[in-house]
């Protein structure tokens, strides 16, 4: 079994698909980075994987996307009660009424935003990036400072875009990573202290968030662990700028669907952000270690074994989505979508598994970003290159989509 790691390098996100061509089934085993692994897609795959806790997350990715996309003592670190404990912090802040809130203020700050433009040229990947941005913190509660500190750094936006690099670029964003996290757990400190956070905002619940420590008391998270949790509502809500990129791709690809978005059709604005997500490339593959000894598919996953599930080649399998390689937002009508299918966030269920808990709020995010660029907002699309590298992780068009005349049309949305 020989190392594939310069092969994945090479095939990017058809590495997997490649691979189950090639072994006539839905997994295979090989090496990377000198390490034995089994390779599986589907939604069987997806169920395995992700419920019954029969895998858990340490070690079960490179240091280097771990420290920029999780970091230790996280959510995603946690297994069995502690994440679900912890996982209900998450549900808390990223539904209902707070939800709604992240969406709106994203709304807001789409169109405000978009009036300040001007006449100069804009790269809507980065645009996307700095609304979110904006956005995010403003919902999270951050005082102004530490707000434009953030986004100032374009940290944010950084620790996904360097995800999937190694070397001097990686290591780089990781040195901001952490000044970020310091400031945030300062930020933590003089909230408890002082409190002025908006009562129900992210800063509000995660610095008066408890649990039990290591001798069953309840209490506070350590500022250093309530800094990385604050990333990670901040970072996955400015990563969605990416699927909102893809949006306005698919718009311009598609003008019989921006026709359509644009008569006021909401119904189809949730297709369409739900195949956005389906059919664009955002992270390839998620890694776990199996806690126990486990039979799949006539094999065997002996405790410890280093598993990765293909997210790309799942939600592009033939066998679960008819013509996977076109865009289809149509297909989503009337379709009741099992958890285990569409999983370019994750699988399993919310609160027992690790499916990401922002995801509701994602699609909520793409839908009104869609419903903006088709029927708010107005621009033009130059020439350009706009071909999606599938060797880059993660995926973007290679000019982040420039627009010119970005305008907020004079008729408000339906």
């Amino acid at each position: 079994m020989g190392d594939s790691t310069l092969r994945f390098a090479r095939d990017g996100y058809l590495f997997g698909t490649r691979g189950f061509r090639a072994a006539g089934r839905d997994h295979f085993r090989t090496r990377l980075l000198g390490r034995p692994v089994l390779v599986m897609r589907g939604a069987e795959a997806a169920r395995f994987f992700y419920e019954g806790g029969r895998f858990r997350r340490d070690g079960a990715m490179p240091r280097s996307v771990l420290t920029l996309l999780q970091d230790v003592g996280s959510v995603q670190s946690l297994e069995g009660e502690a994440h679900r404990r912890r996982k209900d912090l998450f549900l808390e802040l990223l539904r209902g009424e707070s939800g709604e809130a992240l969406v709106l203020t994203f709304r807001e700050e789409l169109r405000r935003c978009a009036a300040a433009v001007g006449d100069r040229e804009v790269v809507l990947l980065d645009f996307f990036h700095e609304v979110l941005t904006r956005a995010v913190t403003a919902w999270a509660g951050l005082p102004s400072p530490v707000a434009a500190e953030l986004r100032g750094s374009g940290v944010l936006a950084q620790m996904v875009d360097a995800a999937g690099t190694v070397g001097p670029e990686n290591w780089a964003v990781r040195a901001r990573r952490a000044r970020a996290e310091r400031l945030l757990a300062e930020t933590v400190i003089q909230e408890r202290e002082r409190p002025g956070a908006p009562r129900g905002s992210a800063l509000d619940v995660v610095s008066a968030y408890t649990e039990p420590d290591s001798r069953g008391a309840m209490a506070t998270l350590p500022p250093q662990v309530a800094a990385v949790e604050l990333l990670n509502l901040l970072r996955p809500t400015v990563a969605v700028g990416r699927y909102l990129t893809f949006a306005a791709l698919a718009l311009h690809r598609h003008p019989g669907w921006r026709d359509d978005l644009a008569a006021g059709n909401d119904v189809a604005a949730h297709w369409f952000a739900q195949e956005v997500r389906r059919f664009y490339p955002f992270f390839p593959v998620i890694g776990g270690r199996a806690t126990r000894e486990a039979m799949w598919q006539g094999e065997r996953v002996r405790r410890d074994d280093w598993v990765l599930l293909d997210l790309y080649a799942t939600t592009h399998h033939p066998a679960i989505w008819d013509q996977p390689d076109r865009f289809l937002p149509q297909r989503f009508e009337g379709l009741v979508v099992e958890p285990n299918t569409l999983i370019p966030q994750g699988g399993g269920r919310y609160h027992e598994d690790h499916r990401c808990p922002g995801e509701p709020v994602t699609v909520d995010l793409i839908e009104v970003g869609t419903r903006l660029l088709s029927r708010e907002l107005s621009y033009d699309v130059p020439e350009q290159d706009l071909r999606i590298s599938l060797r880059t992780f993660p995926a973007r068009p290679k000019s982040g989509l420039v627009v010119n005349r970005l305008r907020v049309a004079e008729r408000e949305a339906a």
